[in-house]
């Protein structure tokens, strides 16, 4: 009779690489219950424990606890691109938590759930950053996006919010429909789940099986436009961006960009890297496209949320534009981009946070009106935000954009890099009303007051002159991500 083999001893140490996720699942698990025993006025314990279990996990991954490696028979990966990413994503959510308290308590719309759905929602974009299998990935993201509809529907009294969250909801479910169906016609074509030998077969498919590894691939290439905010697939982005509570806004218009470009780099390059020549003109033509719709229609924007959905959409052509150019240089610039843009984000979302009371949200242009006789540093710190937006020297946001026109460039797109320049420019007009409202307007009815919390003051603060100061000390940061290329 044959032996039978002992089964694997799983230890501990197998699942290593899972430690910062794991720590950020536990950590809801453990603030959901905690707060079982707290009453309103001790809220404040569960908050900063969440941005207190985030900040611990981003020290996890940049000190290495747990080491890189493949778990799960490959199903999580974890590597220098997810480690950078990682680090990213964990610290724009702590930003994120730390622009809510004040705002929501004020409101009334603070609920114990809020730091809980926050760290589910970031363990999902962990997990999917470092997905090496289509389940994985699924998993990841579903993870993120249900957190993502219960955040903005939190104002449940609020129609705007309510109408926000059903067409985010009932849209981001069609984008899952979409994906999903892509991964079954590339599981049909390749008979397999796992990315890396999806890479491994692709290169080898012929006749039908080929035809449908290329329709799956268009499929996955419109969900993840989805995701992203892409046009012509963004129509969710404005309502939603809209009427969600400002802090929710800024939380879900930072962070889950990191987390989309890592789902768009493990499904397009780790799995279908063999099909590149299909799938970089259909990222190329997406980029074009969010050019042109995402800053011509900002222009006619007098809603300041608004315009900062329509220039995502502008923003999102340009990590674009690093895709479409491909390779190593092309994905660093890229991710340079991504990460740029969630600081940028966090920033332009947390002016409106700063500048809005209850029963004021600050959130029309008109209402920065004067901004500078009323306050000059605040009116500085705004500035820092809406210049780098529009790529002006020596800010972040012009280094940005730059790495990805070279990529594209070098990529042998030099017609869409003329088009992001010609959009560039153009996109500068809408950032600089804003700079000119503030600064040569006379203010309009009740004049603004600036939030006297010192906490919020000192976060936006050191978010808003990071800017600057990281378009003075761009190099590291570029380093850092071409490193996780291995360039």
């Amino acid at each position: 009779m044959e032996a039978t083999m002992a089964p694997q001893v799983r230890t501990l140490a197998d699942i290593a690489p899972l430690a910062p996720e794991l720590l950020v699942i536990v950590g809801a698990f453990a603030l959901l219950m905690l707060d079982l025993f707290l009453d309103e006025r001790r809220r404040i314990v569960t908050h900063a424990c969440a941005i207190g279990v985030l900040l611990v996990a981003a020290w996890m991954v940049a000190t290495g606890v747990g080491g890189q490696g493949a778990v799960m028979h490959d199903m999580f990966v974890r590597d220098g691109v997810a480690d950078v990413l990682k680090i990213s994503l964990l610290l724009v959510s702590a930003t994120a938590l730390g622009y809510m308290w004040t705002f929501m308590r004020e409101r009334g719309l603070y609920k114990g759930e809020l730091p809980v759905l926050v760290l589910f929602a970031t363990a999902g974009m962990m997990l999917l950053v470092s997905a090496g299998n289509l389940t994985m990935v699924y998993v990841g993201l579903e993870l993120l996006a249900l957190s993502s509809y219960a955040l903005v529907a939190i104002d449940r009294d609020s129609p705007l919010s309510s109408e926000a969250a059903m067409k985010y909801f009932v849209l981001g479910a069609l984008a899952s429909g979409m994906l999903l169906y892509g991964m079954s016609l590339l599981y049909g074509a390749t008979h397999s789940l796992d990315l890396a030998t999806i890479h491994a077969t692709a290169g080898a498919l012929s006749g039908d099986d080929r035809v449908l590894m290329l329709t799956g691939t268009v499929f996955l290439v419109v969900g993840i436009a989805f995701k992203f905010g892409a046009a012509p697939f963004h129509m969710w982005l404005p309502d939603t961006y809209h009427g969600a509570p400002t802090p929710i806004s800024l939380f879900i218009g930072s962070a889950p960009k990191l987390a989309a470009f890592g789902m768009t780099y493990r499904l397009l390059e780790s799995g279908l890297a063999p099909a590149g020549d299909q799938w970089h003109v259909l990222l190329a033509g997406l980029a074009a496209l969010s050019l042109a719709i995402g800053n011509v229609v900002a222009i006619a924007q007098t809603n300041l949320k608004r315009m900062l959905a329509y220039s995502t959409v502008s923003h999102v052509g340009f990590i674009f534009l690093g895709f479409a150019g491909g390779g190593a240089e092309g994905y660093a610039a890229a991710m340079f981009y991504a990460i740029s843009y969630a600081i940028m984000a966090a920033a332009g979302f947390g002016a409106i946070v700063m500048l809005s009371r209850n029963g004021f949200e600050a959130d029309r242009i008109e209402d920065f009106k004067g901004l500078n006789a009323r306050s000059p540093w605040m009116a500085a710190l705004v500035l820092c935000v809406m210049a780098s937006m529009a790529g002006v020297p020596p800010f972040l946001g012009f280094w940005a954009k730059l790495a990805v026109l070279r990529a594209a460039i070098n990529g042998d797109m030099l017609w869409l890099a003329i088009v992001g320049i010609v959009f560039a420019v153009i996109g500068a007009f809408y950032y600089l009303r804003v700079m000119k409202v503030m600064y040569f307007d006379e203010p309009e009815g009740e004049p603004i007051q600036v939030r006297p919390g010192r906490p919020l003051q000192v976060v936006f603060s050191i978010n808003a002159i990071s800017l600057l100061v990281l378009g003075f000390a761009w190099s590291p940061l570029m380093a850092w991500c071409q490193r996780a290329f291995g360039i």
